[in-house]
């Protein structure tokens, strides 16, 4: 892992093309800071969003993890002509493209930057930024379980 790459910033301006919400299979893994701000937005109970709008995705450490839905052509579950819970979404959706296996390694990023066309362009964010959203999201981890618990 090579990290010096961005020790001058990135740069990084949101388009809106919604190809990180959209017609690609993924995962959004949801803290329970994230859950709880969904289930403000939805007014639903825990138990009854968690079965609507989540899964339950099985990870080699032994645990699985709380991640949202896709509908069946890729598109997150929250997705209908833009997130309709913006104000509300998850950090990893809010953190990106600024996550830890886009930015520790300067090959990764310029991968990252033929998928997203704001990647690599617009807003500089500094290295000081860039570590201090790495940071959060180690501090809200995702929701998991033991597999074989419910």
């Amino acid at each position: 892992m090579d990290n010096t790459f961005r020790k001058n910033g990135l740069k990084f301006s949101c388009t809106q093309c919604s190809a990180c919400c959209r017609l690609a299979p993924g995962f959004v893994f949801l803290s329970e800071k994230d859950l709880a701000l969904l289930l403000n937005w939805s007014s639903m109970t825990r138990e009854n969003f968690i079965t609507v709008y989540c899964r339950w995705v099985c990870h080699s450490d032994g645990f699985e993890y709380l991640s949202l839905r896709e509908k069946s052509n890729y598109d997150c579950i929250l997705w209908k002509n833009g997130c309709t819970a913006y104000e509300f979404r998850p950090l990893q959706c809010s953190a990106f493209p600024f996550w830890h296996s886009l930015v520790n390694d300067k090959n990764t990023w310029n991968e990252g930057c033929n998928d997203c066309p704001g990647m690599g362009k617009g807003k500089l964010h500094s290295s000081e930024e860039i570590q201090r959203i790495l940071d959060k999201q180690e501090q809200e981890p995702a929701i998991r379980r033991k597999i074989g618990s419910t």
